[in-house]
């Protein structure tokens, strides 16, 4: 019938809606396995939101070692766990990834269904991300302060 590559793009954004770190990974990677990868999260500290597929505990240890804090929703199956208001409210702004990559698929048009070659593929996906790092307006979360200790603080 023919072939077929895919992809995933895994992303780091800022609360301010910049890109920090993005990983290229094959379609039947797990989405936990660049978490483990330290160049993906070498400059990255505090806190990380993400969504249910990333619920690991032994990821959340690694993570919490290198002084970052995983924080995930949990599934309907585990048990409750305690969570400060900050970190609740962060939970309910996940969603500013999601208007990422919206805008990474529509605006800079990094989604291709036809590529004749892996190079082609990169030149597009590449000439994606550097344009929208340029955008003069990028989706931010609103009165997020930076406290002493490196950490989110809302309020």
């Amino acid at each position: 019938m023919g072939w077929f590559f895919g992809f995933k793009l895994h992303l780091i954004c800022n609360e301010k809606g910049e890109l920090l770190n993005f990983m290229i990974t094959p379609g039947d990677v797990d989405d936990r396995k660049p978490l483990e990868h330290k160049a993906f999260i070498d400059f990255i500290y505090g806190k990380l939101i993400g969504d249910k597929g990333y619920i690991s505990k032994n990821l959340f240890q690694r993570l919490f070692v290198d002084g970052i804090q995983l924080i995930t929703k949990l599934k309907s199956n585990m048990k409750g766990a305690l969570m400060s208001v900050s970190d609740r409210l962060l939970l309910r702004k996940r969603a500013i990834i999601e208007t990422v990559n919206d805008e990474l698929k529509n605006i800079a048009q990094v989604e291709h269904s036809r590529h004749r070659c892996f190079d082609n593929f990169i030149v597009n996906l590449l000439g994606a991300i550097a344009a929208y790092c340029l955008f003069p307006k990028k989706p931010c979360i609103n009165n997020v302060q930076r406290t002493m200790d490196t950490q989110l603080a809302l309020f």
